[in-house]
């Protein structure tokens, strides 16, 4: 199969759009298909140009005012038509799709080649936390627009399958994200890496994520003085000299990935999640397979992760009460911590990548399969010189 995935952010930036990129590439490269990521350009030059067999095709951009890791592709539909009628893909894999995503529905609906959008990210409702909530409803046309011209729509939640079929959305199907249960495990908890960020010997409260003003990192603030407690802050963004200057008592980490990420969740006491617009918590999802309970605001991807007084806790949104008092019920019950760990660890067994990757390619090969019109003979005649000879 043919593959080109058009990725509204990629490498270096790690987000959970990269992460889901990176596993599909990975999942494809072992089945042998072809794939071209088209991406916005970075300045890091290190970056390379091919990642996991996949040839990463950068278009030209600008960093977001205020998150200068995060790039804009520039241009127009016309240069992503060409890019994708010189290529001549089977299927059209939309990441998180906005920006570059709308001008790539645009041009693989006018070739006449099929698309998947994976709805990922909740932009619209960004729109409150940046100060900027008038550009909410423009935003979710976007969205309404993008995903009314996708051949099929995949979405990682319930909730998120809900919100896109209330606002209209046709050819909605859930895809969820798979966890590594080899690499995020309770047996890479680490007691010297615990007695180095709380040398007192106080349990550890964790949060995982960007620091950007739509993961409301800053409510964590009612977690400051839980007795007994040390919050630990991992990760990096926009927000980190305020929320170092909010949270004086806090231990930020920075960056973690790889082995020391692992390290750190499953260190970690208690996993908390304070952002109420996640279409579904990757980070959740590997805090639980670390053997770490949740406590999670109760909306979006986190109602279908964190299972009541089972796993974890979910409260409210806004409710910092709520949050506070369901922190306090886990790290004073060591007992009860040590259930919900368990619990948790158990339910995310068998969500695994392999999986997942099955049944993305499942959905290609459904709307590759599915009646097509207005086929562009561009794109026909150059799948017709792709081919080798005989």
């Amino acid at each position: 199969m043919r593959i080109a995935i058009v990725a509204e952010s990629f490498l270096p930036l790690m987000n959970g759009v990269t992460h889901s990129i990176l596993r599909v590439l990975e999942h494809l490269q072992e089945r042998g298909d072809e794939v071209l990521v088209i991406a916005p350009s970075t300045q890091d030059t290190d970056v390379p140009d091919e990642v996991y067999g996949a040839h990463v095709h950068r278009l030209p951009s600008v960093p977001l005012a205020g998150y200068a890791n995060v790039r804009v592709a520039m241009g127009g539909v016309y240069r992503v038509k060409r890019i994708l009628a010189d290529y001549a893909p089977d299927v059209v894999h939309l990441a998180s799709p906005f920006v570059l995503g709308w001008r790539a529905a645009q041009a693989a609906h006018q070739l006449g080649i099929p698309t998947v959008a994976i709805y990922q990210t909740e932009v619209p409702s960004y729109a409150g936390r940046y100060g900027v909530p008038f550009l909410e409803n423009w935003a979710w046309n976007r969205v309404d627009q993008i995903h009314m011209l996708a051949s099929r729509t995949l979405v990682p939640s319930t909730f998120a399958l809900n919100q896109l079929r209330g606002r209209g959305i046709p050819r909605v199907d859930m895809w969820r994200r798979g966890v590594d249960t080899q690499r995020f495990n309770p047996a890479k908890r680490d007691a010297g890496w615990r007695a180095s960020v709380a040398p007192g010997g106080e349990r550890l409260i964790g949060y995982v994520g960007r620091l950007a003003a739509e993961k409301q990192v800053e409510d964590l603030a009612v977690l400051a003085d839980v007795p007994g407690t040390r919050l630990v802050i991992v990760g990096d963004g926009p927000q980190r000299p305020a929320l170092e200057a909010a949270l004086p008592q806090a231990i930020f980490t920075g960056f973690l990935g790889g082995d020391d990420l692992a390290r750190a969740v499953a260190s970690f006491d208690l996993f908390v999640h304070p952002g109420e617009f996640e279409t579904f918590c990757q980070t959740i999802q590997e805090a639980m397979a670390s053997g770490v309970p949740v406590v999670a605001t109760g909306r979006g991807g986190p109602l279908d992760l964190v299972e009541n007084s089972r796993t974890g806790w979910l409260y409210e949104p806004g409710d910092l009460a709520a949050l506070r008092a369901r922190v306090m019920d886990l790290m004073g019950d060591d007992a009860k911590r040590r259930a919900f760990a368990t619990a948790a660890h158990t339910s995310v067994q068998g969500r695994t990548w392999s999986v997942l990757g099955a049944e993305l390619v499942g959905h290609y090969k459904a709307v590759i399969r599915e009646p097509a019109t207005g086929r562009s003979p561009l794109v026909a005649l150059s799948r017709m010189a792709a081919k080798p000879g005989p």
